[in-house]
């Protein structure tokens, strides 16, 4: 028997900013709109699929893709992650998929990952790091 990673919390300062930018980047929606306009938590995930009568069955067994909720805090960010999100782009290739998540706000950081690296390592609008992955799109890659 296991756990599943259901949610993950990001501390922010302007949870809806937070919530449109990474919406736009993973292609998310925020799930209750309604509790946007509190603006103390906004969560998002992956577009809901139609209910079924054996959805808790179906969802004890596939495997889950957890929510993000960005929660309100005083404090600003101020020292590098200690844990980041890896992004890999999946219908396009990787300098198209970057130059979309920087127009998006994203922008290019250092944390001391060199020269030469197959990821770019990006930081989001709050200064929360993530890297890009090299793109999973067919043909992009040889297996």
């Amino acid at each position: 028997m296991a756990s599943r990673l259901q949610e993950i919390i990001v501390d922010c300062s302007d949870p809806r900013a937070q919530a449109r930018f990474w919406c736009e980047v993973l292609g998310y929606v925020v799930y209750d709109p309604e509790s946007e306009d509190a603006a103390e938590i906004v969560e998002i995930g992956p577009p809901p699929e139609p209910a079924a009568d054996d959805r808790v069955a179906d969802l004890r067994a596939a495997p889950a893709v957890p929510t993000i909720s960005f929660l309100r805090v005083p404090e600003e960010k101020s020292v590098k992650n200690r844990l980041h999100l890896d992004l890999s782009p999946v219908d396009t290739n990787q300098d198209a998929e970057l130059e979309r998540i920087l127009a998006a706000g994203a922008r290019r950081v250092d944390v001391g990952q060199g020269d030469g690296r197959s990821w770019v390592v990006l930081a989001d609008p709050e200064g929360n790091e993530f890297c890009l992955l090299r793109s999973l799109a067919p043909g992009s890659w040889p297996m």
